[in-house]
């Protein structure tokens, strides 16, 4: 089997699973794929592994960035604290070893409102603030996971102009 090819086929899976890596945490998501299409573009040593690795690190970057900007001032606006995001995701990895496959958003969402309860001393103001806390991660996980998309299919595209032409 050719080097390029084997190369290939590891960054492929390695994508996937920092596509994984974005909707669920626990792995290095939009890192794992900007360093896949790094070591894709240095195994293949060729101008179109370069481009595919620059135009791909501008869209993970800007996913990650996009992220963070959308779900901070959703948290901001509501004066929802870091430590209530942190609750949730201490509680996120609890739930993701005690109940299989859905723990981490299941142990996420309680530690978040439960930190809120403690924190705002009353249900409803508690609910609202972990209902809207929720929905900006999701957005945030939402516009993440579309831009490691549309990065991933540039590295598809790229393997296809690569092998075509080589």
């Amino acid at each position: 089997m050719d080097a390029a090819l084997l190369w290939t086929l590891l960054c492929g899976a390695l994508i996937l699973v920092g596509m994984a890596g974005i909707v669920v945490p626990v792995l290095p998501g939009s890192v794992l794929i900007g360093l896949s299409l790094l070591a894709w573009a240095i195994a293949v040593a060729s101008p179109v592994g370069w481009i595919v690795f620059g135009v791909g690190a501008v869209l993970v970057t800007a996913g990650m960035l996009a992220s963070s900007v959308l779900t901070g001032r959703t948290m901001k606006k509501r004066r929802i604290p870091g430590w209530s995001v942190l609750a949730g995701a201490v509680l996120g990895i609890v739930g993701f070893f005690v109940i299989p496959v859905v723990g981490l958003l299941v142990g996420f969402a309680a530690g978040l409102f439960l930190s809120e309860l403690i924190r705002q001393r009353s249900l409803a103001p508690a609910l609202s603030s972990s209902v809207a806390a929720l929905k900006a991660v999701g957005l945030g996980i939402l516009v993440e996971f579309g831009f490691g998309s549309v990065a991933g299919g540039t590295w598809i595209l790229g393997t296809w102009i690569y092998f075509a032409i080589r």
